[in-house]
């Protein structure tokens, strides 16, 4: 094991000038609860991961936390780094990556959070507050309500529909068209978005929204993709989500609760907070194939083994 480097070798890892701030409602959020900062914080991580602690620790609330953001603040570190840093924070208990619905029906959208905490937490803990904030969402917080409000440009008066206009594409047909316009690398024809419809439905069928279902078949994408209707075949096959119970409306016509959804650090795949102790998903956790090299959805190899990176970090930090 490489011995750890004092933290004077590195500079001041608090940022020297104003940091991008993230969108209204999303960014960091910080817990309840912290210590008071002291010298001796992070002081047990390894040194890469101590530097990046203690950077994102002295961020306000709603900062921007996107590993590209992080890596351009951060010159020791490229976006790699950063990423497998982050992965080790997320398992010495300093944070979770989550995503909230806002709004409801046709206007839901999901809005992307990092909690942060400079007093590590176990899982227990982080399932506990995490319940607390669903619960807090779903009573619709002032703020967040507000941060959710989308400008509705006015809509015009249109003449009656011609019989001879082709059908209007269903909500999944249209979610699939836009997605070469989210990304060029998921560019699609029309047969291909004919071909892959009634996946996609099945997905919006089980009550996520079409925000929830791109972020799902964009997150993670490789540099190039070869074939975009393959990758979605197998996103929408392999990640569909499981089926819910249908959400009552309360009387008075209030929408249903609002849904937080914790994402796994490494590969963004969301799920309840139980599912993903450490903040990391099963696959990500498990390290099955050993050292070799082992693929992702898309086909790529995973470049490093996470569930003995977890392993490893554990020891390091003594957690039980």
């Amino acid at each position: 094991m490489a011995t750890q480097q004092p933290s004077s070798a590195l500079p001041d890892p608090a940022p020297a000038a104003p940091y991008p701030m993230a969108k209204p409602g999303y960014g960091k959020r910080s817990t309840p609860g912290q210590q008071p900062r002291t010298r001796q914080d992070f002081a047990l991580l390894p040194t890469r991961e101590r530097y990046v602690a203690g950077f994102v620790d002295h961020l306000p609330d709603g900062a921007a936390m996107s590993v590209k953001q992080l890596a351009k603040q951060l010159p020791l570190y490229g976006q790699q780094a950063i990423s497998t840093a982050l992965n080790a924070l997320s398992v010495a208990g300093h944070l979770r990556r989550v995503r909230c619905s806002v709004g409801a029906g046709d206007e839901t959208r999901w809005v992307f959070r990092t909690f942060w905490s400079r007093t590590a937490r176990d899982n227990e803990w982080w399932n506990t507050y995490l319940a607390t904030e669903t619960a807090a969402e779903a009573a619709g917080a002032p703020e967040v309500a507000q941060a959710a409000q989308v400008p509705q440009t006015p809509r015009t008066e249109q003449a009656p529909p011609d019989p001879t206009d082709v059908p209007t594409p269903s909500p999944a047909y249209l979610a699939l068209a836009r997605l070469g316009r989210q990304d060029p690398r998921l560019a699609l024809s029309a047969n291909d978005c004919a071909a892959l419809e009634a996946r996609a439905a099945q997905w919006l069928d089980r009550g996520v929204g079409v925000d929830y279902l791109t972020a799902a078949l964009t997150a993670g994408l490789p540099a190039e993709v070869d074939s975009p209707v393959a990758l979605l075949r197998h996103r929408l096959t392999t990640k569909v989500p499981p089926p819910l119970p249908a959400e009552s409306t309360a009387p008075g016509g209030a929408p249903p609760g609002r849904r937080l959804l914790v994402e796994c650090t490494e590969c963004r795949t969301p799920g309840p907070s139980e599912a993903l102790p450490d903040g990391l998903c099963r696959p990500c956790r498990s390290g099955a194939d050993g050292p070799r090299q082992r693929t992702r959805d898309d086909g790529l190899p995973v470049q490093r083994d996470i569930g003995a990176y977890v392993s490893e970090l554990r020891g390091r930090l003594r957690l039980p």
